[in-house]
Protein backbone atom coordinates (compact mmCIF):
# COMPACT_ATOMS: atom_id res chain seq x y z
CA UNK A 1 0.00 0.00 0.00
CA UNK A 2 2.92 2.34 0.67
CA UNK A 3 4.23 1.76 -2.85
CA UNK A 4 0.79 2.21 -4.42
CA UNK A 5 0.42 5.56 -2.68
CA UNK A 6 3.92 6.61 -3.70
CA UNK A 7 3.80 5.62 -7.36
CA UNK A 8 0.17 5.53 -8.48
CA UNK A 9 0.01 9.16 -9.66
CA UNK A 10 3.25 8.96 -11.67
CA UNK A 11 3.55 5.41 -12.93
CA UNK A 12 1.49 2.46 -14.06
CA UNK A 13 1.07 0.33 -10.93
CA UNK A 14 0.40 -3.39 -11.22
CA UNK A 15 -0.16 -5.53 -8.16
CA UNK A 16 0.76 -9.09 -9.14
CA UNK A 17 0.46 -12.32 -7.21
CA UNK A 18 2.07 -15.58 -8.25
CA UNK A 19 -0.43 -18.35 -7.63
CA UNK A 20 0.98 -21.58 -6.18
CA UNK A 21 -1.74 -24.12 -5.39
CA UNK A 22 0.45 -25.69 -2.68
CA UNK A 23 -0.05 -22.63 -0.48
CA UNK A 24 -2.79 -22.47 2.15
CA UNK A 25 -6.17 -21.74 0.49
CA UNK A 26 -6.77 -18.91 2.96
CA UNK A 27 -4.29 -16.87 0.90
CA UNK A 28 -7.08 -16.37 -1.66
CA UNK A 29 -9.26 -14.75 1.00
CA UNK A 30 -6.38 -12.59 2.18
CA UNK A 31 -5.55 -11.41 -1.33
CA UNK A 32 -9.18 -10.55 -2.08
CA UNK A 33 -9.49 -8.46 1.08
CA UNK A 34 -6.20 -6.70 0.35
CA UNK A 35 -7.41 -5.86 -3.16
CA UNK A 36 -10.38 -4.05 -1.62
CA UNK A 37 -8.03 -2.15 0.69
CA UNK A 38 -5.72 -1.26 -2.19
CA UNK A 39 -8.65 -0.22 -4.39
CA UNK A 40 -6.68 -2.03 -7.05
CA UNK A 41 -7.15 -5.44 -8.68
CA UNK A 42 -4.51 -8.10 -8.17
CA UNK A 43 -3.19 -9.74 -11.33
CA UNK A 44 -2.71 -13.49 -10.94
CA UNK A 45 0.34 -15.15 -12.48
CA UNK A 46 1.15 -18.85 -12.57
CA UNK A 47 3.54 -21.35 -14.07
CA UNK A 48 2.65 -22.81 -17.46
CA UNK A 49 5.07 -25.69 -16.89
CA UNK A 50 4.06 -27.14 -13.53
CA UNK A 51 0.78 -27.47 -11.62
CA UNK A 52 2.23 -27.06 -8.14
CA UNK A 53 5.26 -27.89 -5.97
CA UNK A 54 4.46 -31.61 -5.96
CA UNK A 55 4.49 -31.59 -9.74
CA UNK A 56 7.99 -30.04 -9.73
CA UNK A 57 9.33 -32.48 -7.13
CA UNK A 58 7.90 -35.56 -8.81
CA UNK A 59 8.87 -34.70 -12.38
CA UNK A 60 12.33 -33.32 -11.61
CA UNK A 61 13.03 -35.79 -8.79
CA UNK A 62 14.61 -33.04 -6.71
CA UNK A 63 13.55 -31.41 -3.44
CA UNK A 64 16.17 -29.05 -2.04
CA UNK A 65 19.92 -28.66 -1.83
CA UNK A 66 22.78 -26.20 -1.24
CA UNK A 67 21.59 -24.05 -4.16
CA UNK A 68 18.06 -23.82 -2.75
CA UNK A 69 14.76 -25.33 -3.84
CA UNK A 70 13.99 -25.99 -7.49
CA UNK A 71 10.29 -25.33 -6.88
CA UNK A 72 11.10 -21.71 -6.00
CA UNK A 73 12.94 -21.27 -9.29
CA UNK A 74 10.26 -22.92 -11.42
CA UNK A 75 7.12 -21.59 -9.75
CA UNK A 76 8.23 -18.13 -8.64
CA UNK A 77 11.44 -16.86 -10.23
CA UNK A 78 10.76 -18.01 -13.79
CA UNK A 79 7.17 -16.78 -13.64
CA UNK A 80 8.35 -13.38 -12.43
CA UNK A 81 11.02 -13.19 -15.12
CA UNK A 82 8.50 -13.97 -17.84
CA UNK A 83 6.26 -11.16 -16.59
CA UNK A 84 8.75 -8.41 -15.75
CA UNK A 85 9.99 -5.66 -18.05
CA UNK A 86 13.53 -4.34 -18.00
CA UNK A 87 12.62 -0.90 -16.64
CA UNK A 88 10.09 -2.03 -14.02
CA UNK A 89 10.40 -1.03 -10.40
CA UNK A 90 9.77 -4.26 -8.53
CA UNK A 91 8.33 -3.78 -5.05
CA UNK A 92 8.91 -6.59 -2.57
CA UNK A 93 7.52 -6.79 0.97
CA UNK A 94 10.76 -7.44 2.83
CA UNK A 95 10.55 -6.18 6.42
CA UNK A 96 13.35 -4.82 8.59
CA UNK A 97 14.12 -8.35 9.81
CA UNK A 98 14.79 -9.37 6.20
CA UNK A 99 17.48 -6.91 5.11
CA UNK A 100 19.87 -9.79 4.40
CA UNK A 101 17.25 -11.52 2.25
CA UNK A 102 16.76 -8.31 0.27
CA UNK A 103 20.51 -7.95 -0.23
CA UNK A 104 20.77 -11.59 -1.26
CA UNK A 105 17.93 -11.14 -3.75
CA UNK A 106 19.77 -8.22 -5.35
CA UNK A 107 22.99 -10.23 -5.51
CA UNK A 108 21.15 -13.04 -7.31
CA UNK A 109 19.04 -10.73 -9.51
CA UNK A 110 21.24 -7.74 -10.42
CA UNK A 111 18.97 -6.82 -13.34
CA UNK A 112 16.05 -6.01 -11.01
CA UNK A 113 15.31 -2.46 -9.88
CA UNK A 114 14.24 -3.43 -6.36
CA UNK A 115 12.13 -1.25 -4.06
CA UNK A 116 11.58 -2.26 -0.43
CA UNK A 117 9.24 0.32 1.14
CA UNK A 118 8.84 -1.60 4.39
CA UNK A 119 12.59 -1.54 5.00
CA UNK A 120 12.75 2.09 3.86
CA UNK A 121 10.15 2.94 6.51
CA UNK A 122 11.80 0.69 9.15
CA UNK A 123 8.69 -1.46 9.44
CA UNK A 124 8.86 -4.88 11.10
CA UNK A 125 6.64 -7.89 10.53
CA UNK A 126 4.71 -7.06 13.70
CA UNK A 127 4.13 -3.51 12.44
CA UNK A 128 2.69 -4.85 9.21
CA UNK A 129 0.45 -7.34 11.00
CA UNK A 130 -1.00 -4.56 13.14
CA UNK A 131 -1.58 -2.31 10.14
CA UNK A 132 -3.44 -5.14 8.41
CA UNK A 133 -5.51 -6.01 11.48
CA UNK A 134 -6.59 -2.37 11.84
CA UNK A 135 -8.14 -2.67 8.39
CA UNK A 136 -10.16 -5.62 9.72
CA UNK A 137 -8.18 -8.03 7.57
CA UNK A 138 -7.21 -11.25 9.33
CA UNK A 139 -3.59 -12.25 8.86
CA UNK A 140 -3.05 -15.38 6.72
CA UNK A 141 -4.02 -18.65 8.38
CA UNK A 142 -0.49 -20.07 8.39
CA UNK A 143 0.58 -17.46 10.94
CA UNK A 144 -2.45 -18.23 13.11
CA UNK A 145 -1.43 -21.91 13.04
CA UNK A 146 1.96 -20.96 14.50
CA UNK A 147 4.12 -21.02 11.37
CA UNK A 148 6.79 -18.35 11.07
CA UNK A 149 6.29 -17.95 7.33
CA UNK A 150 3.40 -18.18 4.91
CA UNK A 151 5.14 -20.61 2.58
CA UNK A 152 3.84 -23.60 0.65
CA UNK A 153 2.72 -26.60 2.69
CA UNK A 154 5.14 -28.19 3.10
CA UNK A 155 8.23 -26.11 2.36
CA UNK A 156 11.25 -28.28 1.51
CA UNK A 157 13.67 -25.51 2.52
CA UNK A 158 12.65 -26.02 6.16
CA UNK A 159 14.90 -28.17 8.36
CA UNK A 160 13.41 -27.43 11.79
CA UNK A 161 11.85 -30.33 13.74
CA UNK A 162 9.30 -27.87 15.14
CA UNK A 163 8.28 -26.86 11.64
CA UNK A 164 7.85 -30.42 10.42
CA UNK A 165 5.96 -31.50 13.54
CA UNK A 166 3.67 -28.53 13.01
CA UNK A 167 3.06 -29.71 9.44
CA UNK A 168 2.36 -33.20 10.79
CA UNK A 169 -0.08 -31.71 13.34
CA UNK A 170 -2.09 -29.51 10.97
CA UNK A 171 -1.55 -31.18 7.57
CA UNK A 172 -1.03 -34.90 8.28
CA UNK A 173 -1.78 -36.00 4.70
CA UNK A 174 0.84 -33.66 3.25
CA UNK A 175 3.36 -34.71 5.90
CA UNK A 176 2.81 -38.37 5.04
CA UNK A 177 3.09 -37.67 1.33
CA UNK A 178 6.39 -35.82 1.81
CA UNK A 179 7.73 -38.51 4.12
CA UNK A 180 7.12 -41.08 1.37
CA UNK A 181 8.51 -38.87 -1.41
CA UNK A 182 11.65 -37.89 0.51
CA UNK A 183 12.34 -41.57 1.23
CA UNK A 184 11.88 -42.40 -2.45
CA UNK A 185 14.29 -39.62 -3.47
CA UNK A 186 16.67 -40.38 -0.58
CA UNK A 187 16.50 -36.85 0.86
CA UNK A 188 16.81 -36.21 4.59
CA UNK A 189 14.89 -32.99 5.03
CA UNK A 190 14.93 -32.47 8.80
CA UNK A 191 17.85 -31.76 11.11
CA UNK A 192 17.48 -33.48 14.47
CA UNK A 193 20.08 -34.13 17.16
CA UNK A 194 22.82 -32.61 15.05
CA UNK A 195 22.24 -34.78 11.99
CA UNK A 196 19.93 -35.06 9.01
CA UNK A 197 17.16 -37.64 9.28
CA UNK A 198 14.15 -38.76 7.25
CA UNK A 199 10.77 -37.32 8.15
CA UNK A 200 9.41 -40.71 9.18
CA UNK A 201 12.25 -40.91 11.74
CA UNK A 202 11.26 -37.63 13.43
CA UNK A 203 9.79 -38.11 16.94
CA UNK A 204 6.22 -36.91 17.15
CA UNK A 205 5.98 -33.89 19.42
CA UNK A 206 3.03 -31.50 19.34
CA UNK A 207 4.47 -27.98 19.00
CA UNK A 208 3.14 -25.35 21.40
CA UNK A 209 0.49 -23.06 19.99
CA UNK A 210 1.89 -19.62 19.29
CA UNK A 211 -0.19 -16.46 19.24
CA UNK A 212 1.26 -13.90 16.79
CA UNK A 213 2.80 -10.99 18.70
CA UNK A 214 1.06 -7.82 17.51
CA UNK A 215 2.74 -4.65 18.69
CA UNK A 216 2.77 -1.47 16.63
CA UNK A 217 5.73 0.90 16.88
CA UNK A 218 5.71 4.67 16.34
CA UNK A 219 7.08 4.02 12.85
CA UNK A 220 4.05 1.85 12.18
CA UNK A 221 1.76 4.73 13.18
CA UNK A 222 3.64 7.13 10.93
CA UNK A 223 3.36 4.73 7.99
CA UNK A 224 -0.36 4.29 8.61
CA UNK A 225 -0.80 8.05 8.57
CA UNK A 226 0.95 8.31 5.19
CA UNK A 227 -1.15 5.49 3.74
CA UNK A 228 -4.42 6.99 4.96
CA UNK A 229 -3.55 10.57 3.99
CA UNK A 230 -5.67 11.91 1.11
CA UNK A 231 -3.84 11.93 -2.24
Amino acid sequence: MLAIGQYRDRHEVVVARIIIPSEHPDNDRFAAECAVWFAQPIMELHSDRYADTWDVWEKRRYLSGPQGALCTTELKKMVRQDFQRANDYQVFGYTTEERKRADQFLDNNPEVILKTPLIANSLSRADCQVMISRKDIAIPAMYLLGFNNNNCVPCVKATSPTYWNRVRQHFPDRFARMAELSRRLDVRLVRFGGERIFLDELPTVTPPEIEPALDCSLLCLAAEASVDAPS
